[in-house]
């Protein structure tokens, strides 16, 4: 296997892919995939055998985990071409046994989640002066999807976590994408779609404001408004709380009788062409930076968690509800703020 042909695809059910060839290179058992997956959302960082075998175990690994953890790894090493000899020019490919554990050197192989957050982030940087390719970049990131990310992956907290970031910023770059089309000569057949993302994700605002945007430039105002109320409606239903300001001024906006409506949306005090998830995947990452990363990603993590909890909880005591903390404030801009950057980005300081 030629290591510059080599791709790790990770949207999707874990697969190795020789580019130059086309061949799918199988990665026989769950234990196995599942510590590939492991090694790749770490890549090119030291995990220790004690997290290898909480990923492939739980909290109750058997006696023998090292064992069975250094008999996967080289079952791993013979798919994965090997490591070359200290010091080269440029190491390959390989997993490389460390004082702390295991380490999966990716040099220069790809991942197909690398390539997803770079044309991501190239399409939002030019959604507000090039909406035509910002579409066209974004549509390219989001093709790249074969389903959810690490489908067959998601027994530990590690692979876990890492699929919930990967399924957050795709929804961010759906986000982006139909924010680009509305700006662009290219908004035909948008509501539908809108409609459909509404019903698949009732409590994600910024699909609502999208819509009530492409219906209002349709001249279908009423149904406009109908959209917001049928937002509130799941809100209120399912997290007890008020659509927040984005979406209250946007139907506003519409009570005005206002002849134009930007899509863009304005993050409480931010400016608006300040991007809020900055670029992921960035190099040359600090220590320090990475460790904000770290708590981050598990901020993010324990928030997805606490907002099923909730949903939970109320649907057990519906005879008993509890009031909402602070009503003004919607479901996503109350956690927005608690939600970490994607592994090796930081947001960018305010001069």
């Amino acid at each position: 296997m030629n290591t510059p042909g080599t791709e790790f695809r990770l949207l999707g059910p874990l697969e190795v892919h020789d580019t130059r060839t086309g061949r799918h290179l199988p990665v026989p058992g769950a234990r196995q995939r599942a510590l590939l997956a492991v090694l790749l959302v770490e890549a090119d960082r030291t995990v220790s055998v004690e997290r290898l075998a909480e990923e492939l175990w739980g909290d109750r690994p058997p006696r023998s985990a090292p064992n069975a953890v250094q008999a996967h790894i080289a079952r791993l090493r013979k798919l994965l071409p090997p490591p070359t000899p200290e010091p080269p020019p440029t190491p390959g490919t390989g997993i490389v046994t460390t004082p702390g554990g295991y380490l999966l050197r990716l040099a220069d192989a790809t991942t197909d989640a690398q390539r997803f957050c770079l044309l991501s982030a190239e399409g939002r940087a030019v959604a507000a002066t090039e909406p035509d390719r910002a579409v066209t970049l974004l549509s390219s990131a989001l093709a790249l999807w074969r389903g959810p990310a690490l489908a067959d992956c998601r027994s530990g907290p590690i692979c876990t976590a890492e699929a919930d970031r990967l399924e957050e910023h795709r929804l961010i770059t759906l986000e982006a994408f139909y924010e680009a089309r509305l700006r662009s000569a290219r908004p035909d057949g948008i509501t539908g779609e809108l409609e459909r993302l509404t019903d698949e994700h009732p409590l994600r605002e910024r699909f609502y404001d999208l819509l009530m945007v492409a219906l209002h430039r349709t001249e279908r105002r009423g149904e406009a408004l109908a959209v917001y109320e049928r937002a509130r409606h799941r809100l209120m239903a399912e997290l007890g709380v008020e659509p927040g300001p984005s979406l209250r001024g946007r139907r506003e906006a519409l009570l005005r009788h206002e002849a134009s409506l930007s899509p863009v949306r304005l993050w409480p005090g931010s400016r608006s062409d300040e991007d809020p998830y900055p670029p992921p995947y960035a190099p040359h990452a600090t220590a320090e930076t990475d460790e904000l990363t770290r708590i981050g990603e598990h901020l993010a993590v324990l928030t997805r968690q606490l907002q099923q909890l909730t949903t939970r909880f109320e649907a057990l005591t519906t005879h008993h509800p509890t009031p909402p903390d602070n009503p003004d404030h919607s479901h996503e801009e109350r956690t927005a703020g608690h939600c970490g950057p994607i592994r090796g980005t930081e947001p960018p300081a305010r001069k």
